[in-house]
């Protein structure tokens, strides 16, 4: 691997002389002060843990466990480190920016409002939102991510027999409700144990109600949580659902299937579709500026007012089936009154209220410490815009800085604000669950709540050094960025967070290296780290065309390991590169 060739013509061609994978000069340094005579001995490795690494509980033994582990690549030194056996084990695995992936290390023992929980819309959509197939696949897969909140909207099938999935009203291909079901229980469980929730949009009469709850009794059985009341007044804990299913839908009486389909049909005439994405992704929307501050509030109770107002022929053909609403763990539903009405708290029963992402944000404007309230107690889901056609996704920052624990995304795309999402739900073990901040959670001695609205001064800062990366040259063919040459890589570093402390930043391009070394440091203030997720992507610096992408990954900054830690790039749509990652260094100062 010493020199590659880049054919320029049918008779030139061109030929680079390929890097060796060399420590940094900060390694380097680091180095010579951990070691005795060229050796880092399992002591030396242990202060180097504790000191720079920020991992004060290593022990010796520790310590000598991962010389042990390296004794491969070290055959001539038995009794430690050399330099280039440390810049190998700094690369390893188990030098990851996280914990391992499988620990829970949050109190699961709350209620389930006083978590964020991955959220799925539509997850039965294969594509865009009007004329992709309906499949038990996107369930699968987002299951496999970790997802904990699987949507379904149901309906009768061409028959009326029996019920389907699909976007009602739509070209969408419908899947039947009972291969949807299977494949929830099979794959509920695989990335967590920590309770599922089904969202059922619900579209159906009394007898097709009842179907479903015999189908959903039978399938889920003993896994499936029915309530011994109607009503909680306080919702259980993800620890309590270990490994059990929960139904949340409105109950049968607060349904409305002309009004469901007219917010649709409205959602869809509102304003311009989106257009198409980016090869990467739009850049995740901010929260400054006009996409908040341009709606006008009074709208608001418009949005809200009718949802259940029944007229005189659909309160007739109410008929609520009772095996049906024993089902329902959570429920949801808007009251009468607008937004006032929804956001009330009621001490003796707690509820999920939905509200679609221009209702959050207008209400975010004049009602941001009420909604900050009703999400201590209540669960509240926002879900995107009628007109997200291709099941593109917004800033997920707008619910969670408002406490809304369902945060619901089209996981079946790709684009920088699932990135978002994806990061957030790498922290606590990739269970599904992260405990919200305590500022959410609680109340002043007044009674008084966190403003979402109010400027704070800079808590902490997070300093981060962008060393180099490798493994493109494996993970990628030698043509995939540049006919001409090898590829000019450069790293855009940044903060995903409340709107103070969002920002992004980049390195310089290195010129025709598949391992860039860039030893670039930046600073990013941050006034709450709570709500901070580090962005980290790679791109191929293009003349001529658009830049190509390298690599992307996504983490919560107040899980971030501190010292030097390799960090592992994921494609567009979040799957891992075999052999790509960064070796950054993290320092809370």
């Amino acid at each position: 691997m010493s020199k590659q060739t880049y054919k320029v013509c049918f008779c030139c061609r061109r030929r680079f002389k390929l890097a060796v994978s060399e420590a940094p000069p900060e390694i380097r340094t680091l180095f010579q002060r951990y070691s005795d005579n060229g050796i880092m001995s399992a002591s030396n490795l242990r202060s180097f843990m504790v000191e720079v690494q920020r991992e004060e509980k290593t022990s010796f033994e520790e310590a000598q466990g991962i010389i042990d582990s390296l004794k491969h690549l070290t055959l001539f030194h038995s009794r430690g480190l050399n330099l280039e056996t440390f810049f190998k084990f700094l690369f390893t695995q188990n030098n990851s920016p996280l914990l391992p992936s499988t620990v829970v290390h949050h109190d699961m023992t709350s209620p389930l409002s006083h978590y964020f929980i991955y959220t799925g819309h539509n997850s039965y959509l294969t594509g865009n939102q009007l004329s992709s197939d309906c499949s038990d696949i996107p369930i699968i897969q987002a299951l496999h991510r970790g997802v904990r909140v699987i949507e379904l909207d149901i309906w009768p099938n061409a028959s009326k027999d029996d019920v389907d999935v699909l976007h009602g009203r739509t070209l969408t291909t419908p899947v039947a409700l009972i291969k949807c079901l299977r494949s929830i229980k099979e794959h509920a469980f695989v990335a967590s144990e920590y309770p599922l929730v089904i969202t059922l949009e619900d579209h159906l009469t009394p007898d097709l109600q009842a179907k479903v709850a015999e189908m959903v009794t039978q399938t889920f059985g003993d896994i499936l949580f029915c309530p011994s009341s109607e009503n909680f007044n306080e919702f259980p804990s993800p620890e309590s659902l270990k490994r059990r299913i929960i139904i949340s839908t409105k109950p049968p009486k607060e349904y409305l299937e002309e009004k469901e389909g007219k917010e649709k049909e409205d959602d869809l005439n509102k304003g311009k579709a989106e257009g198409d994405e980016e090869a990467w992704g739009k850049e995740v929307p901010s929260l400054r500026g006009d996409t908040i501050s341009d709606y006008k509030s009074n709208e608001i109770e418009d949005d809200l007012n009718d949802e259940d107002d029944l007229d005189e022929s659909e309160k007739s053909r109410q008929n609520p089936s009772d095996e049906y609403r024993r089902l329902i763990a959570i429920h949801a539903g808007k009251p009468k009154g607008g937004l006032e009405e929804c956001l009330k708290v009621d001490p003796d029963k707690v509820r999920r209220l939905s509200l679609s992402e221009p209702q959050l944000e207008k209400a975010a404007i004049t009602h941001g410490k009420e909604i900050i309230r009703f999400t201590q107690r209540n669960i509240l889901r926002v879900y995107p815009k009628g007109t997200r056609i291709m099941s593109s996704n917004y800033n997920p920052l707008i619910g969670w800085m408002h406490g809304a624990q369902m945060v619901a995304f089209n996981m079946q795309g790709y684009g920088r604000s699932l990135w978002v999402m994806q990061g957030m739900f790498k922290a606590n073990g990739g269970c599904g669950y992260v405990k919200k901040p305590d500022f959410l959670l609680k109340s002043g001695s007044n009674n008084e709540v966190f403003d979402p609205r109010v400027e704070l001064p800079v808590k902490i800062t997070l300093k981060v050094t962008v060393y180099m990366g490798e493994g493109w040259y494996y993970d990628f063919k030698h043509t995939h960025f540049d006919q001409f040459s090898p590829p000019d890589f450069y790293t855009r570093v940044g903060i995903a967070g409340v709107p103070n402390d969002t920002m992004m930043k980049k390195t310089k391009a290195v010129e025709d290296n598949w391992l860039p070394s860039w030893n670039e440091v930046f600073e990013f203030p941050l006034s709450i780290p709570e709500l901070a997720l580090l962005r980290v992507e790679v791109h191929e610096y293009d003349m001529s065309e658009k830049d190509d992408f390298g690599g992307q990954t996504c983490l919560p900054v107040w899980e971030l390991r501190s010292g030097i830690r390799a960090v592992p790039l994921y494609s567009q749509k979040g799957d891992k590169y075999t052999n790509v990652k960064l070796l950054m260094r993290f320092e809370f100062i």
